[in-house]
């Protein structure tokens, strides 16, 4: 993310399994009380164009808020198995989790990427009432690059509408999000968006208005691939225009601790999932 740093290129798949996090999906403890209730759902033709649904297993329980979960990797790399864990976090505290693969660089450049993002943000809404959601309760949230895909389909109005859905997204959360990284000056970003005739248009802070879904941001303080400049910067953009946003900063944890703390595992080290729940309990109701 130039001056402030950005995510490196993609390593591939398997190295991604055999992650820090990927790890952590593999052989880390998981919430209990949830499952995945459907896998491999489509929102188009591409084989990446693809979402798994995680909720609670209690019976009875339905129209709970939907949330659609961004996994990062720079654009040009991931895949939501690696994050089941996270989501099954989130699914253990009352909500329907989404987490959708999208189309990934080099294969495509921006905005293919964010288009896929919107897209399965509808594809979810349009089925999450039948594992238990509800699709008039839904918010959208990202970790890394992911937090960039929420928080453009969250605020530039263009791509919720292209989908027929605006108005869906009713809050969104970034952690560890790149907001501001013009002049583009490494691979990653190059790579994904150095071809876009009007480079302001990749930025989410370019979008900030008043009237936006409202915003919770996240990030560590001893963050070196993105950070926490950006959140402070759409932060501030954000309540200057009167629009409701909100910035945690938390001390000592770097950019795979803000998604990390979402294990038992980690916990402990940051109150960051009982955060961002707490603020989706509070918007989505």
């Amino acid at each position: 993310m130039t001056r402030r740093g950005l995510i490196g290129p993609a390593v591939g798949a398997l190295v991604a399994a055999c992650s820090p996090l990927g790890m952590l999906n593999r052989f880390g403890p998981r919430d209990a009380g949830v499952r995945r209730v459907a896998q491999d759902l489509p929102y188009g033709d591409d084989p990446r164009q693809r979402f798994d649904i995680h909720a609670p297993t209690a019976i009875g329980i339905d129209g709970l808020p939907t949330l659609v979960f961004f996994y990062g990797g720079g654009w040009d790399s991931g895949s939501r198995t690696v994050y089941a864990w996270a989501a099954q976090a989130l699914a253990a505290r009352g909500f329907v989790v989404a987490v959708p693969d999208y189309r990934l660089v080099p294969e495509v450049r921006f905005p293919a990427f964010v288009e896929d993002a919107a897209a399965a943000t509808a594809a979810v809404a349009a089925v999450s009432g039948g594992y238990g959601g509800d699709a008039g309760r839904l918010g959208v949230l990202g970790h890394s690059a992911g937090a960039h895909l929420a928080m453009m389909i969250a605020l530039d109005r263009r791509y919720m509408a292209a989908v027929d859905r605006p108005g869906l997204i009713r809050a969104a959360a970034g952690l560890a999000g790149p907001y501001e990284f013009l002049p583009f000056d490494v691979a990653a970003s190059v790579n994904a968006f150095g071809r876009v005739p009007d480079p302001t248009l990749t930025q989410p802070v370019t979008f900030a208005r008043a009237d936006a879904p409202p915003l919770w941001l996240g990030h560590g303080t001893a963050d070196t691939v993105v950070h926490d400049e950006d959140t402070v910067i759409l932060n501030d953009r954000m309540r200057a225009l009167g629009g409701r946003s909100e910035a945690h900063l938390y001390p000592g944890l770097n950019h795979a601790d803000l998604i990390s703390t979402f294990s038992p595992l980690f916990r402990k080290k940051a109150p960051v999932l009982n955060d961002v729940s707490g603020f989706f309990r509070r918007e989505l109701g």
